[in-house]
């Protein structure tokens, strides 16, 4: 069992594709809520919502979480949890993991996982859970961020490029991946989850170190970690997540998949 842990789930409003996304409704209640839940089924110690909008602080269930007012000038939820840690008073080795609050599907089974790795892995400053690309498709979306790690579980490279890239394979990439082809073979590709657990101090500290170059240029702040040579521990997910919810498209689809389990 995971030693005790911290749940932070950042939460803002005005996402760029979804304004108030934590505030839209999933089976009658607010997105936010049902990501507390979520995180409750972990074994953490303490679940805490950072957010600097008092909308999303009112739609908190009080018996599921408490709430971290943050600043509003935060350009990352990175930035926010830093803060939060601070606010919250957490030693610098107390372990935090990062759930997105657009994740209202993830088993909490994997908030216990990723602590776990952290724990056990003293030298890594993060860590992290990856999932097979199972659809070719999935491999070739920008969206879909790829993980390439090493023989003792340390990521390697994030990118959204097709990473690794199968040069034979790929030669023919037109005819290759039709409707017919063959799935991707397994073990080879991974697609990253964005769920992270941190040691607070680390936290505290990569908001100080200044946004790497290949950070900028893929969008994605986990570089700046292996940028700074820092280690990130990573492994597949014991559980299946269900989809997070960025477009209005992944929106309609959990609120079926809801629907779906109160039907059954």
């Amino acid at each position: 069992m995971s030693a005790p842990f911290t749940v932070l789930i950042p939460a803002r409003y005005g996402a760029s594709r979804l304004p108030g996304k934590p505030l839209l409704l999933l089976d009658d209640r607010p997105m936010i809520a049902h990501v507390c839940a979520r995180a409750r089924e972990s074994g953490a110690a303490r679940v805490v919502v950072a957010t600097d909008d008092a909308r999303i602080a009112a739609a908190v269930p009080r018996d599921l979480a408490e709430v971290c007012l943050t600043a509003t000038d935060h350009d990352s939820g990175s930035s926010r949890l830093a803060e939060a840690t601070t606010r919250l008073d957490l030693d610098a080795d107390a372990v935090v993991v990062n759930l997105q609050g657009d994740e209202p599907l993830l088993p909490g089974v994997l908030l216990d996982q990723v602590a776990d790795l952290l724990l056990a892995d003293r030298q890594a400053v993060a860590a992290t859970l990856q999932t097979p690309i199972t659809q070719w498709h999935e491999l070739f979306d920008p969206n879909c961020v790829k993980v390439v790690s090493d023989q003792r579980g340390r990521a390697l490279l994030f990118s959204r490029a097709p990473l690794p890239w199968h040069r034979q394979q790929f030669a023919a990439l037109p005819d290759r991946f039709g409707a017919d082809a063959a799935a991707p073979a397994a073990g080879i590709w991974f697609r990253h989850l964005g769920i992270y657990a941190y040691r607070a101090g680390y936290l505290r500290r990569y908001v100080t170190l200044p946004p790497a170059p290949l950070e900028a240029l893929e969008s994605l702040e986990q570089l700046r970690i292996l940028w700074n040579g820092d280690a990130i521990r990573i492994a597949t997910a014991v559980a299946t997540p269900g989809p997070g919810v960025d477009t209005a498209d992944d929106l309609a689809r959990v609120r079926a998949q809801l629907a779906a389990g109160r039907g059954g």
